[in-house]
């Protein structure tokens, strides 16, 4: 018996209704009545008093039955009040560790308050590996903030998996690794902001243009790039994130005000359509994109998680457009390689991305490697690291010549195109 069943007897025997304050409703009843003796509950306080009798009320001593029952219930109490001060002081503690713990990291508070931590429940419940992948991107951001300004990103992210990538990096640490973890993500994010500058910068006085996020997950450019204050930004993505998102970034916004958190986009524009299906320009367009205007097409960690069909679909519309308006691509290739383990999550790839995009309508194509000059941003320290292993290696080779793995490559690309073809 525990503290939950202390209730009131619902017996309804006509002669008696007893009421149970203590014990275990009609068994104790029953046991007490094959016995000629029935119980009425008259008061409980510090001391209680009850009234015992037979058919015809009178006075009797409590049966030892009562007795037991009371006394246990007592220390059932007991130990409950106890086990509730213990757990009050297990929250005050944990709560004291979550706070040290995003001190040291320095991320928000609010990222341990109730409605962030529910909102985060929900996506590590119902969303599959593609939609949780938002949040690991979001999560690679925020623990590289030495490099990337993202004060959104930890929110996005969540606690798990902001834990899980601060315990590997501090392994990678301690153990002196070449790479760090996060470094390529690091690499990747900081290669695509310097290259939307560039991209904007590239349209001159050609009037107004606008910036496409395909599958943006928890990207928060729109909040953080200064370049991007005259840019129309579109994010496209499944509805439920987008919404998500949303939600977080209004908790995050609103305990913020003492350093306000305000959007830096001319505009922001949130687009509920699956990449996957056909419909995802036409619910673009009546979001309002204007086909005709100068566009940037960010495609950040988002090729290889569609089939080789849906990629090439998703490639051709936008080299499609290139036919209207001075067009750029920025899109991130992984290598077959990449794409072959046998627990990998990825499908489409491209060895020669540079070969692929000109037979669609691009011009202009500029390959880079993680390591390059432009892929690196002081990150790669070790010329033993990985990254700089494969690029002292022809493209096409598939497997290391010195250890036999993979050559798992990452290739971040620019494209562009015009109506004339000479942007």
């Amino acid at each position: 018996m525990t503290a939950t069943q202390i209730k009131e007897c619902k017996c309804t025997k006509d002669r008696t209704q007893p009421k149970l304050g203590f014990g275990v409703n009609c068994a104790l009843h029953s046991r007490l009545e094959q016995k000629g003796q029935f119980v009425c509950y008259s008061k409980i306080s510090t001391s209680l008093t009850w009234s015992f009798g037979k058919l015809k009320p009178m006075q009797r001593p409590l049966p030892d039955e009562v007795i037991r029952v009371l006394s246990f219930s007592a220390i059932t109490v007991a130990q409950g009040a106890s086990l509730r001060a213990m757990s009050e002081e297990e929250a005050h503690q944990k709560s004291m560790a979550d706070s040290a713990w995003l001190e040291e990291l320095q991320l928000p508070q609010v990222l341990i308050s109730e409605r962030v931590r529910s909102l985060h429940a929900t996506i590590e419940q119902e969303w599959d590996y593609l939609r949780r992948s938002a949040c690991q991107t979001a999560a690679g951001r925020a623990l590289w903030n030495h490099v990337i300004h993202d004060p959104m990103a930890a929110v996005l992210a969540g606690e798990s998996y902001l834990r899980n990538l601060h315990e590997k990096m501090r392994q990678d640490r301690l153990s002196n690794a070449r790479e760090v973890s996060g470094v390529i993500l690091a690499v990747r994010t900081l290669w695509f902001d310097s290259r939307i500058e560039a991209a904007i910068n590239s349209f001159g006085d050609r009037g107004a243009h606008q910036v496409v996020l395909l599958g943006a997950g928890m990207d928060a450019r729109a909040y953080r790039l200064s370049c991007l204050k005259e840019s129309i930004v579109f994010e496209v993505d499944f509805p439920e994130l987008l919404h998500t998102k949303a939600s977080l970034l209004k908790e995050m916004m609103a305990s913020s005000k003492d350093q306000p958190i305000v959007m830096i986009a001319k505009s922001l524009v949130r687009v509920a359509a699956d990449l996957r299906e056909a419909d995802w320009i036409e619910e673009l367009q009546k979001r309002g994109f204007v086909p005709t205007r100068n566009t940037v097409w960010v495609l950040e960690g988002i090729l290889y998680y569609l089939s080789h069909l849906h990629a090439m679909q998703v490639l051709e519309v936008i080299a499609a457009n290139c036919t209207s308006t001075h067009t750029v691509l920025l899109a991130d290739f992984m290598n077959k390689s990449s794409v072959s383990l046998s627990n990998s999550t990825f499908h489409f790839y491209s060895d020669w991305p540079d070969h692929l995009l000109p037979t669609l309508g691009y011009c202009h194509v500029k390959l880079s490697q993680i390591g390059d000059p432009d892929a690196h941003f002081g990150l790669l320290h070790d010329p033993q690291n990985l990254f700089n292993k494969l690029r002292s290696l022809p493209r096409s080779m598939e497997t290391h010549p010195e250890d036999g793995t993979p050559c798992r490559r990452l290739y971040l690309v620019e494209a562009s195109g015009g109506p004339s073809q000479d942007s």
